[in-house]
């Protein structure tokens, strides 16, 4: 080649189309919070073509490397960059369930903990009886079994510690 030969672009590896596809959806995202314009490997093209010749083997490399990356789309056609298709069933069973289960987020700031301590082989037996107590079962939101002891969760602790400790003294 002489020095006075042009140098022209070649077309990217399938790999730097990879990348720039990520960089174009993670931009996307992040200024939009969601992708609204990428449904098909044509849709990357007019970024393509304004930096390399338009080529029948430019298409099909950004075609491959779409394929390459595997990413799942959403329920409108548009992809998705930042989970796999095994995220994304995932994702959409633990909707279901949510939904199923009547899920709600409730801030732990409106619940005050007890500790009850307890030892020993009979430690598991305890928190299946009190999971299961009708007594307890209004007073109690929820219970952690941990090492020393049971970790309960109330929005009642004074009556809670009454019940307990009338219990304990039984």
């Amino acid at each position: 080649m002489s020095e006075n030969t042009i140098n022209l672009r070649k077309n990217p590896s399938r790999k730097e189309c990879e990348n720039v596809i990520k960089k174009i959806l993670m931009t996307e995202v992040l200024e939009r919070g969601t992708n609204e314009h990428f449904k098909t490997a044509a849709d990357f093209m007019k970024y393509f073509q304004s930096l390399y010749p338009a080529s029948d083997s430019l298409t099909k490399q950004v075609q491959r490397a779409v394929k390459a990356l595997g990413m799942p789309k959403d329920d409108r056609g548009y992809f998705i960059i930042n989970k796999t298709e095994a995220q994304l069933n995932q994702d959409k069973e633990i909707a279901f369930l949510l939904q199923k289960t009547n899920a709600s987020l409730v801030p732990f700031k409106e619940y005050e903990t007890l500790f009850l301590k307890a030892d020993g082989q009979y430690k598991d037996y305890l928190y299946q009886l009190l999971s299961e107590s009708d007594t307890f079962a209004d007073k109690v939101i929820t219970m952690i079994n941990s090492s020393n002891g049971i970790i309960l969760f109330t929005n009642n602790k004074h009556q809670l510690e009454i019940l307990i400790k009338s219990l304990i003294n039984h």
